[in-house]
């Protein structure tokens, strides 16, 4: 039988699955340890925070805040109720916004 002519494809022509466009990988972050030191950093900022207003106003200083109010109920009651509520829903879109500047600092792509 004959040997088939054909040439073989150059590796040059060949289907190279890291240059189509879904599989290639982001670039590698600069500073690893100072991204993650970053990132402590943050929650840590963001849960004192959280913890100071929910504890603090909702619990520790409930009488001084008592003495004002948001229409008729106290605030050391509307604190603990809903504000530490809506302290943490705030905190978490304070986060979000942080960590896209972050990740745009340290190159990190998801």
């Amino acid at each position: 039988m004959a040997e088939s002519s054909t040439p073989e494809p150059s590796d040059s022509s060949r289907p190279n699955p890291s240059r189509e466009a879904g599989n290639q990988r982001p670039p590698a972050v600069r500073d690893v340890r100072g991204y993650w030191r970053a990132n402590r950093n943050l929650i840590a900022v963001l849960l004192t925070i959280w913890a100071t207003v929910s504890l603090g106003c909702g619990v520790l200083f409930v009488e001084q805040l008592n003495e004002y109010r948001i229409g008729r109920l106290p605030l050391g009651f509307w604190v603990g109720q809903q504000g530490s509520i809506f302290l943490f829903v705030l905190l978490v879109f304070v986060y979000a916004f942080a960590m896209d500047r972050l990740d745009r600092k340290y190159g990190v792509k998801e």
